[in-house]
């Protein structure tokens, strides 16, 4: 999909004596699947500071000081028809919310809720105030939505505040909400940067009863007097982890010293730390804390890792992953911005159909890339962790690290792109064996 042209990606040939760096495109170790850990390496489960890089991403750290290889290889899990499966104690049907949006939700073609909304819905409803603990993937974003259209739709004058870490995943919990609203007279804005802040200043003007924007963009609105939250009584917190990490925490305080002191709060994230913990006690007043994540990742997701031959090159290798059966639907993660741009670019020129997405591009041109994935015009999306959280793209067949995260948790994060709502995903990750 890509019309640049393309500088020399692969570069010479290392000679098997050169020590590899997995920053770079030179060989990391595998060109087929290969089991096994390392000696002594350890994975430290603590948040490194991120060392800037010219192409503005991650520095590049050494393997061998954080990862534990047999953290990347796990077999996916074949649940049995004979084993024990979740039984939700309650049914859409059975949830005391007004029928029209029952309606709605059997028309999106939900079942039975998921083990996060059937614990979390019911206390919503009653006006809790609630932390949600759950595994990427399980459908935190109804979890929240289905009861606050319940609440919006008993009092039209009710305002909802939904506050995520990214703009994608804003633009997608507003897809979703819409699906649970239509004909309700129920409407909504979504504020983010990265792209024209007038037709958002222009939306405003009008009644929303859910705004849902990133900390940053949503300050500004505020302080340009275009975004008043004192008549605000709900607001959701969404990926906070995540949010967290992105140095948003300033931007969020600012918020929250916006919204009236009597408020109901939700908080949803896939980790819990003791940041996390310490806004929990600074943003919640005596909330219900749901936990239902079983596991770091999907039981149903294949984990493996990926050595390079002798003399072969890391970007032969991927070539050569993607050019075999099964290899329908590729999210492929990098690490810097120009590093993503050129694999993909790289990719494309060589037959196998790509887009890339990263913070430098326009708020269209990501949207355009991850439509083309969506509906599989091209095979490759290529992206920094900008795309590692809270995207929800059907289909996914691989997750393939080709520059590793920073962290074991971003690792968690990157593969939950796969392997979603029950189906099964593999995840690959290129490694340095050295």
């Amino acid at each position: 999909m890509h019309n640049q042209s393309q500088s020399s990606f692969r570069g010479s040939r290392s000679s098997s004596s050169s020590k590899p760096s997995f920053g770079g495109h030179r060989p990391s170790s595998g060109g087929s699947y290969s089991r096994g850990g390392s000696s002594g390496s350890r994975f430290s489960g603590s948040r490194r500071p991120p060392q800037r890089s010219g192409g503005g991403g991650r520095g590049n750290f050494k393997q061998s000081q954080f990862f534990d290889l047999n953290r990347f290889i796990n077999k996916a899990v074949v649940v049995k028809e004979t084993e024990e499966h979740f039984v939700p104690e309650h049914t859409f049907a059975t949830f005391e919310i007004e029928e029209s949006l029952k309606k709605n939700i059997i028309r999106k073609g939900y079942v039975l809720p998921t083990p996060i909304q059937d614990r979390a819905i019911p206390h919503v409803l009653l006006g809790r105030d609630v932390v949600g603990i759950a595994n990427t993937g399980t459908g935190k974003t109804a979890a929240f939505l289905i009861p606050l259209v319940n609440k919006v739709l008993k009092n039209k004058k009710e305002r909802v505040l939904i506050v995520v870490p990214t703009r994608e995943l804003a633009i997608q919990i507003e897809d979703e909400l819409k699906g649970f609203t239509p004909l309700m007279g129920i409407f909504s804005v979504v504020c983010v940067g990265g792209t024209s802040i007038v037709p958002q200043i222009k939306a405003l003007k009008h009644i929303n009863q859910f705004v849902i924007g990133t900390p940053g963009r949503l300050k500004d609105l505020i302080e340009r007097g275009n975004l008043d939250l004192k008549t605000t009584n709900t607001v959701v917190l969404d990926e906070a982890d995540r949010m967290l990490d992105m140095g948003f925490i300033p931007d969020m305080r600012y918020l929250m010293t916006k919204l009236p002191k009597e408020r109901h709060t939700l908080f949803f994230s896939a980790t819990m730390s003791k940041d996390i913990e310490r806004l929990i006690h600074e943003f919640l007043r005596e909330p219900v804390s749901i936990s239902v994540k079983t596991r770091d990742t999907s039981q149903n997701i294949d984990q493996d890792v990926v050595r390079l031959k002798p003399g072969q090159q890391k970007f032969d290798a991927l070539l050569e992953l993607l050019k075999q059966p099964g290899f329908g639907k590729v999210l492929i993660f990098g690490r810097t911005k120009h590093g993503v741009s050129k694999l993909a670019i790289a990719l494309d020129k060589e037959g196998v159909k790509s887009e890339s997405i990263h913070g430098n591009k326009t708020h269209s041109q990501r949207q355009k890339a991850l439509g083309y994935f969506k509906d599989g015009k091209v095979q490759v999306l290529v992206a920094t962790d900008v795309a590692a959280r809270g995207l929800d793209i059907v289909g996914v067949s691989h997750v393939i690290n080709y520059e590793l995260p920073a962290t074991y948790e971003d690792y968690i994060h990157r593969i939950g792109r796969t392997g979603r709502a029950h189906a099964s995903g593999k995840a690959l990750t290129f490694i340095d064996g050295k």
